[in-house]
Order: C-alpha cells, then structure tokens, then sequence
C-alpha cells in the first residue's frame, strides 16, 4: 500500500461551512466508528483525494439504490456522518482506500456546483435528551442484550464484550452497537436519522431483540445438525467394520461398494428434498438385494442416472449485451434483425432472469447459420450447449424416456443432453422440429408440448426418472426448415425467427471472413500457399451456386481447394493464386446459367417465383393451346392449391376475353395446356395464379412476357391480386437469378423494409392491385385493352 499525502487542490477552494461528500453503496458510517473503505468511482476518488489536499473531513452518505453508477443528489440520503480520513492508500491493483473515523452526524441543506463530485453545505446535527433515568436504563438494557449477542456470534473476540461494557455514553453505545450488527442498510440509516436519543435507543433495542431471535434459532440448527452429522460419523464407523468382518470372512463383493459410490454421489446430487427421499428408498432397496437378483443392474443404472443429472448444478450466467453484440458480429455475417433479436431476448433474460421468457424458434432454408446461431448465444451467456436432433423421431418415449420395466430403458433425449450438459440451465437446441414423425407408439410433438411450454416445464415429468425434473431454467432454441408440419399448439409455444438467406454480397463476405480460412485449416495449408480472388469467389456464387444459404458454397471452395492440395502435396507447385480463369478447369462448366432471355423469349411462358424449404426458387409457367374440346389440362406434379390457382386464373381469362381480344371461340375449340418443368418435384402453395394468368394472357394475345420480370401473388376471381408468403426469400432467389424487375401484391408492400439493401438496390419492385397491372408491367399495353 502507499499512501497518499496533501498538495495542492487544483479546484475551487470549499467554503467554510461546506464539505465534500461522498456517497456510499454498501456502508453506514457511525460517529465515534472507525471503517476502512474501497473507494471505486471516478468522481469519489477525486472527493477523497480534495479532502485530503484540503485536510478538511467529509460527509458520507448512503445512497438510495446501491446500484445506480452516479447517483445525483436526489438519490443520496440526506443525514449523514462528518468523519475524517486518517489514511488514504493504493494498493498494487490501483485500488483506493480511506480509512475513516465517524465524528459527528450532519444533515445537508443544499447541494453545490462547480465541483467533479458532490459539495455540500451541512449543519451538524446534536443528540437530544441525553440524561434522565429512562435514558439510564436503556442504558443498562443495551449492554445486556449486547453482551447476550455477541455471546452467539462464532468467533466473536472476548474483548468486545468488555469493549460495550465500558462505553458509558448512551448515544455512543447505540451508535457503536447498530455499526457492529448484520442489519440492512435502510434499518442502519432509519438509526443514523433519529435525533431522539430514547427513540433510537428503542429502536436499536428491537432490531437487537429480533436479531437475537434469529441467532439463537440459528445456534439451535446447528446443534441439531451436528448431532445428525454424530450419527452419520457412528454409522460409518459401524459400516466400515462390517466392511471388515466381511471381507475377513470372503464374503465382501464388489456391489458393496457399488452402493457406497452411489451414497456418496447421492450426498452430493444436492436433489429436491421430496426426489433425494424416493432416491434413498430405492438406494435401500438396492442394498438389501442380492447382486445375483435380476432387478439389482437395472436399479444400479437408475440410481447412477439419478445421482449424475444436474438437479440443482448450474452455470453462473454472465449476460453483457455489448459482449454478446461482438460475439454475434464475430460468428455471423449480416443477419442483423435476426440478432437485434437475440440480444432483446438476452437483455429481457438479464433484468429478470426468473422470469418466463419466450422459446425462440430459427426458421430458414439449410445452411444460413441456424445451429451456430444457437452455439454463439451459448457462448455469448457463459452456457453449455447441447444439441437434441429431432429428425425422424417418431416415438413419444424417444422425449419422455421408456418406462423401466422395458429391458435396456432409458430417459428421454431431454434428460439424456442434460446429463451431457451437467447443468440445468443450459443451452438447449431442439434441430429439425419440422421433421418429427408420428408412429404406433405415440406423437413426439405432442410429448414436446410440456417440454417446451414455460408454465408447465418446472415439472416435467420423464418415464424412467418417475420423479418430477425441473427444466424452467434451460434455455430452448429450435430450428426448422418449414413451419407447415409444426402442429399449431407446438408452434404457439415458441417465438418464429426467420432467416430468408444471403445475398451474393453477403456470401462473398462470409466466404472471405469464415470459409475460406476454415477450409485451409481443413486442408492443412496457409493463406501464403494458397490465395484466392475475388471475382473467383464471386464467380463460385453466381455460377456454380444456387441457394439461401452457405453449405454448397463451401463445399465448391473446399472442391477447389483439395485441387491446390494436391499439386503442392505431389511437389508440382509450391503455392498458388487462383483466378477466374482457372475455375473451368476445376470445377467444369457453369451449373447455372443467370440470363433468362432464352427461357421466356415465347408467348406464353411467364416467370414466376415459389418458396421452397431450401430457400426461394424461380418457376417457369408454361402454356400451349392445342386443338380440342375447352379443356384445361395441368401437369408437372402440381398440388391441389396450384390446380386451384390455374382453374381461377382460366376462368379470369374467359371472363375477360372481350377486353383481351381474344376469341370466345378458342375456349370451345381447343385445350389449353399449362405446364410447369422440372416434373418430378412436387409443387404446391398459393402464390402462382399471377403468373398463370400472365402466361394464359401472353399466350392467347400472342405477346410475349418481358424477359426481366419475375413475379408472384395469388389472384381472385374478381381479378385481385392477394398478398402471399415469403417474400424475402422470393426476392433473394430473383436476384441470384438475374431477374431486374419483380411484380409483388400491393398488400405485400409491408415487408418491404424485410428485403435486403441490396436487392433494394439492384431490383425494380412493381406493387400490383389488379391483374391487370400485372399484365400491363409483363406483356405491356394491349390494343384492345
């Protein structure tokens, strides 16, 4: 420690009767006490410091709430103590200490400004009704219920008793008693404020009174637990003897001490108390079976499942948003609602940690980040991750745990991560809950629905545990591709984020920040031997990709990196500089083409865009008229709501036919076929009708649809346009496509603001009411219409 010694003040000099004040957090000072104190803020150091330099006292006072940062002087009780420093010291880890002696108690009458901390003026406040035989014996009373609790304080020093004994002074010995007992703060300041010398003798005799209750009651725990831990020593004792006699008789097994490894876990399994009792029931069971019994593995098994789950071990949490926020940022590119969200949820987590907060629910195509997301959350919060996959389960016991009757059971996958875990308020994720199956032996769905249900999950109960395992404190995460196979009460029970996917630009931003570093560690080489371009990156997305997320685009990279592998692996180069012009030879011809001027060049063929579980995806609407009878004939694996959205969209034309210029006639003498490629892949949902009729109007006018344009929306027979579903990840794939210009429903307009800046940027949005703004935009104007 060193310490600090008095200069020169480099403020304003203090007026006579004002005084520096410092406010304090955890302590009240009494006069005539002498406390050291930790001394922490900017602002206090330097009061303690000028106090110093002027070798005036200060004024401590507690302040209000212990944990507002700068406390004005609204939030600082106004009584107070006037002490002086003896010592200030700095100690090696540049912390700052006062050593205080309390003088007198002072009241503040105005606070003053001009100063970097808090000046007051202060009147000195004098104890009233200092004699008389009530003030006496109260006195007395004091020092005998004084002595009486130090006598049930551990380690309490003998001389303190003499120490209270001979302080004649009443408001001293109140003073000197309330600075020495555990009370709170507000009972301390309540005694520091009362002027009234019998008051606060009364007072500070109650607080004594019921502190004393407790310690006693206290003192009487602790007798009773000692004599249980008595009992304990003699049972060992006696155990450890038959230990002996049995094993000098060769009668001791291994399954004795089997027991005792569970008795000693169980004692530090730390369970509920009504949990440890049917633990303990079954523990007794156990040892008086015989190890040859059929039941004694199976008990052995559940009581070592009991004993190892976290019933009450937890993490120690730590949430700083600002952390967090960098974590995010370091892991993930983009994305940045979806994380605003997250730190919401973790900032709603921090200012009330017990209470229920909503299960979050990732939603996106394959790849976008949905299961790292959840790992950077557990690392943003100091929380252990675990990952439950819940693809194709299809048996409710596979979440509740088998009945232990059943040969080889077990708990649930719920249970069996928390023993993975080791701690009951971890990260949970719950992967693919849209790939759930229902078989003969129940609906895990439906068992997921207490599992995830924040009001019901404190006592969820597992099959093989057949005890109640409190699960409020974990945190789940789930993912999914599509929420269309999600029953709606497990959807209702979780908050749906939504990741549509990346644009180019953000791609090749996470290629250069995390994939290709991760794939020349992968491959064991550095950034010296192995460098690649931009435009090449780039060339990888537009080309050689086509999806929401990152997965192939990795896969192409790590492809042409193995490539350079290789070479400096069989010594024909040492390092290399891939270019653009060097991706043929690797990675073979162009998978996708982005120009679309050859696929909708002929009336009749119309570009519409659909939502996959994959992401977004372009949909050529093709259309033919043949000679027949007016039949619509349909193919390529449509779905019911897509032969739906074709027969509308028919009957539009034919109500319209005037007003088109087109023939009556034709409906009566010919089929119209309306087809859409790729037949093997099943196609469904209530966006195509738009692009169905502009296919039908281009077809029958003999005008082709523009070749930039893309669009989507379901119609009406009224000829409405309606609002439709994602949306973003439609844009997304226009935009990978090539597509400038994207025809969307005016009610779709909200989500506007959802898209990201850069198809913002790089598309034309045409906002539809009718459809025959859509067909003005795609076909342009008709003579006749």
């Amino acid at each position: 420690m060193e310490e600090i010694k008095a200069t020169p003040s480099k403020f304003p000099a203090l007026p006579a009767d004002a005084m520096v004040i410092i406010p304090l957090r955890y302590t009240v000072l009494f006069p005539g006490m002498i406390v050291p104190i930790s001394v922490g803020r900017e602002s206090s150091i330097a009061a303690a410091q000028e106090a110093v330099r002027a070798e005036r006292p200060v004024g401590l006072l507690l302040q209000h709430d212990s944990e507002v940062e700068a406390p004005t002087p609204e939030q600082i009780y106004q009584i107070g103590t006037c002490a002086n420093i003896l010592r200030y010291l700095t100690s090696q880890d540049s912390g700052h200490y006062i050593v205080c002696q309390g003088d007198r108690r002072i009241r503040v009458l105005e606070f003053l400004d001009g100063y970097p901390f808090h000046v007051a003026r202060v009147e000195f406040l004098e104890d009233e009704n200092e004699q008389g035989h009530d003030i006496q014996a109260r006195l007395l009373q004091l020092k005998q219920r004084a002595a009486e609790i130090i006598d049930l304080l551990p380690q309490a020093p003998a001389e303190l008793v003499t120490a209270t004994q001979n302080i004649g002074s009443a408001a001293a010995l109140a003073d000197f008693v309330t600075g020495l007992m555990d009370l709170p703060l507000q009972q301390k300041q309540e005694v520091l404020e009362t002027r009234n010398l019998q008051l606060r003798l009364d007072k500070v005799l109650q607080f004594l009174s019921d502190r004393i209750e407790v310690l006693k009651l206290s003192h009487e725990i602790n007798e009773q637990t000692k004599e249980r831990m008595d009992d304990r020593q003699r049972e060992f004792l006696l155990r450890e003897q038959l230990k002996t006699i049995q094993k000098e008789l060769g009668d001791a097994t291994d399954s004795v001490a089997d027991v005792e490894k569970l008795k000693a876990a169980l004692l530090k399994a730390n369970m509920p108390a009504e949990v440890e009792a049917h633990t303990r029931k079954e523990l007794q069971r156990l040892e008086r079976m015989q190890e040859a019994a059929a039941e004694f593995a199976m008990l052995c098994t559940y009581l070592e499942w009991m004993t190892e789950l976290p019933w009450s071990a937890q993490s120690e949490e730590h949430i700083d948003i600002g952390q967090a926020r960098r974590i995010l940022d370091e892991d993930h590119f983009g994305l940045d609602k979806v994380k605003r969200r997250i730190l919401e949820h973790l900032a709603v987590r921090k200012l009330n940690p017990a209470g229920n907060s909503p299960i979050l629910c990732f939603v996106g195509p394959p790849g976008v980040g949905k299961t790292s997301l959840g790992q950077s959350v557990a690392r943003a919060t100091g929380r252990k991750f675990v990952r439950v996959a819940l693809g194709g389960v299809h048996d409710e016991a596979e979440i509740r745990g088998h009945r232990r009757t059943y040969v080889g059971a077990l708990p649930g996958n719920i249970i069996q991560a928390l023993r993975k875990a080791g701690t009951r308020n971890c990260v949970m994720m719950l992967d693919e809950l849209d790939k759930l199956g229902a078989g003969m032996h129940g609906d895990p769905a439906a068992a997921l629905l207490e599992v995830l249900d924040p009001e019901q999950n404190a006592h969820f109960r597992d099959s093989y545990l057949g005890q109640p395992f409190d699960l409020s404190k974990v945190m789940f995460i789930g993912t999914a591709n599509m929420l269309d196979t999600i029953p709606a009460p497990l959807l209702d029970r979780m908050e749906v984020i939504r990741l549509p996917g990346y644009t180019a630009q953000e791609k090749a931003q996470i290629a250069r920040r995390y994939l290709v570093p991760r794939q020349l560690e992968a491959d064991g080489m550095t950034e010296q031997q192995c460098r690649i371009d931009d435009a090449a990156i780039h060339a990888i997305i537009r080309d050689y990709t086509r999806e929401a997320g990152v997965r192939n685009l990795e896969r192409e990279i790590g492809t042409v990196f193995r490539h350079v592998a290789m070479r400096i692996a069989e010594g024909s180069a040492q390092q290399m500089h891939l270019e653009l012009a060097q991706l043929a030879e690797i990675l073979g011809p162009k998978t996708f083409e982005s120009e679309l001027a050859l696929h909708a060049s002929l009336p009749g063929v119309a570009t519409g865009l659909a939502w996959t579980p994959s992401g977004g995806d372009i949909l050529f609407i093709e259309a033919t008229v043949t000679p027949g009878k007016g039949k619509l004939i349909l193919t390529g694996k449509l779905g019911d709501i897509m032969k739906e959205s074709a027969q509308a969209a028919h009957t539009l034309v034919k109500a319209h036919c005037a007003e088109l210029g087109v023939d009556a006639a034709v409906f009566e003498s010919s089929d119209i076929h309306v087809h859409v490629p790729a037949g093997a892949m099943p196609k469904d949902g209530p966006s195509a009708g738009v692009a169905i009729y502009v296919a039908l109007c281009s077809l029958l006018t003999h005008r082709p649809v523009s070749n930039d344009c893309a669009m989507t929306g379901e119609i009406s027979l009224r000829g409405l346009v309606l609002p439709v579903g994602g949306v973003k990840e439609k844009v997304l794939a226009a935009l990978q496509a090539g597509i400038k210009r994207v025809l969307l429903p005016a009610r779709n307009r909200k989500e506007l603001d959802d898209i990201p800046a850069e198809a913002r940027r790089e598309l034309q949005f045409i906002w539809l009411e009718s459809v025959d703004d859509a067909l003005r935009e795609a076909v342009g104007a008709l003579p006749h219409h």
